[in-house]
């Protein structure tokens, strides 16, 4: 997939077929959007494209980061997008829908024809709706399809429903409007090494950095991506309540993988959530919690044995 970090035409020589939203997350909704962009360029003969933007500062619409843009943009890459416009937003966010239109899908995109939701708005202060999208792109010859929300629960599946399901423990919630398991990639750093040289279950520690959403403390099921493979793993969340005396310590994400031994230390394996297994807890002695993480770890062991997951 080639991104484009500013406002200019992409390679799309026949025109294009372009997928209009923010795709924080990825979601089913998303997902259907994308799909459809992908599945009329394949039909019509276009490039399957995407228009998105960043907001300054790291900052997210309606909350948290999901996902980080490099998980973004690798979800978006397997739907089979092949032309990815990502402007600032401040690059375009002054101008009017009809320039929008111009400017943007036919002078970047040369769309031949547009896919969006019915919740989407373009244009200063989001003055365009779907309806004047129709108007000024039937002028411009663009076909406009819009696309039904996706359903999860009777309800529409929204990036703020999905921030809820992470912040409640509702992992299984959260997965199944995401369409594919919660996942983070940040990068490995040093811990205080409790783990290795207390516990004897060395962990990769992957710390949330401030713009992202963190999902609610506890013990997960996890699988983690590493040496080309994923490797069964058991994942806290938490303050460390066994070894911090101080209610206020940042909460960590330490991960203990059974069997594997290597420096990670600078890379940003990708890290999948599948299931929420317990609360974290205070435990009276290390030996305790180092058999809460062993047992979470042989849980997970047996719980991948049993997937099909790829």
């Amino acid at each position: 997939m080639q991104i484009y970090r500013a406002l200019t035409p992409v390679a799309a020589p026949q025109g294009s077929a372009v997928a209009l939203g923010y795709f924080d997350g990825v979601h089913c909704g998303h997902r259907m959007v994308l799909g459809s962009a992908v599945q009329y360029a394949a039909q019509h003969g276009l490039t399957p494209a995407a228009f998105t933007f960043e907001l300054p500062g790291n900052q997210t619409l309606k909350g948290g980061r999901i996902l980080s843009l490099a998980q973004k943009h690798a979800r978006i890459a397997a739907l089979g997008i092949a032309q990815y416009l990502e402007p600032p937003f401040e690059a375009f966010r002054t101008l009017s829908p009809q320039d929008f239109v111009q400017t943007v899908l036919v002078g970047c995109f040369a769309a031949q024809a547009v896919f969006c939701g019915d919740n989407f708005t373009f244009g200063a202060r989001a003055a365009g709706n779907v309806e004047l999208l129709r108007t000024l792109c039937a002028a411009q010859g663009i076909a406009v399809h819009i696309v039904p929300m996706a359903q999860y629960g009777a309800q529409a599946v929204s990036s703020t429903r999905i921030r809820a399901a992470l912040e409640e423990g509702r992992l299984d919630d959260a997965n199944a409007m995401l369409g594919a398991p919660y996942a983070i990639d940040w990068p490995v750093t040093h811990g205080k090494g409790i783990g290795a040289g207390r516990l004897g279950t060395p962990t990769v520690n992957q710390n949330y950095p401030p713009d992202a959403l963190q999902p609610c403390t506890g013990v997960y099921l996890t699988r983690i991506r590493l040496q080309d493979a994923w490797w069964p793993a058991a994942t806290g969340i938490s303050r460390r309540p066994t070894v911090e005396s101080d209610a206020n310590a940042p909460v960590t994400c330490e991960t203990y993988v059974p069997d594997f031994c290597g420096d990670l230390y600078g890379q940003a394996p990708v890290l999948e959530f599948h299931r929420y297994l317990c609360p974290v807890r205070k435990f009276r002695t290390l030996e305790e919690l180092a058999a809460l993480i062993r047992s979470a770890a042989a849980d997970s062991q047996a719980y991948f044995a049993a997937q099909t997951v790829q």
